[in-house]
């Protein structure tokens, strides 16, 4: 496995079906707007390449990020998302979310680090953060049913693994549940095995200086 990710993910309803047609609502203008909520506006600048592949954007370079915004979907991918422990998300960024589900996702294959947290209407419901290195960093909330196998020894990473389970399967798990697609095994740029095709869905690129 050796997928990262470092997402934010602003949803009315069901990402993937928000995301499926998103090229017809989606301008830079009204991403560069979103990404304000993560970064001055003074420090941002259209990167003037092609969009990104969502496939490509869930973790884009440092000095990069990636966004999209739709009527009923709102994604920024930027590396400064990764936090050891999400429920410490900044205020201002889950104050956005009212009314609405958010969702935090980030992981990093070369640590075997994974994260996520979900909020509704503002209230953070879950979190979890964990890698064999540093055991469980936080673990916040009722534990959601796709993790439930998880934690009960359906999916053992195998040998003197230090967790009960591997981190980034999990992550994929929650790609899948939260999104509708995977990445591990759709790097190809091939369609993965969800709902959604992450090479089908277009983000604009933006330089943060």
């Amino acid at each position: 496995m050796g997928a990262k990710t470092a997402m934010l993910v602003y949803a009315d309803g069901d990402v993937a079906t928000g995301l499926t047609g998103a090229a017809e609502f989606a301008d830079e203008a009204s991403a560069a707007e979103l990404l304000g909520l993560l970064w001055p506006p003074a420090r941002i600048r259209p990167d003037g390449e092609e969009p990104w592949d969502l496939g490509d954007a869930v973790f884009p370079p440092e000095g990069r990020a990636c966004a999209l915004s739709t009527p009923e979907v709102d994604v920024l991918c930027d590396q400064a998302l990764m936090l050891d422990r999400p429920s410490q998300l900044p205020a201002h960024l889950v104050d956005a979310s009212m009314g609405r589900t958010l969702y935090l996702h980030a992981m990093h294959s070369v640590v075997d680090w994974f994260a996520f947290a979900v909020w509704r209407d503002g209230t953070l419901v879950r979190s979890l953060s964990l890698s064999p290195d540093d055991g469980v960093l936080e673990d916040r909330g009722e534990r959601l049913a796709f993790e439930q196998p998880f934690w009960a020894g359906e999916h053992p990473a195998g040998g003197d693994y230090a967790l009960p389970f591997h981190p980034l399967e999990l992550g994929e798990h929650a790609l899948s549940e939260f999104f509708g697609f995977n990445i591990e095994g759709a790097d190809d740029g091939g369609p993965s095995a969800g709902r959604l095709d992450p090479w089908a869905v277009e983000l604009f690129g933006f330089q943060v200086v």
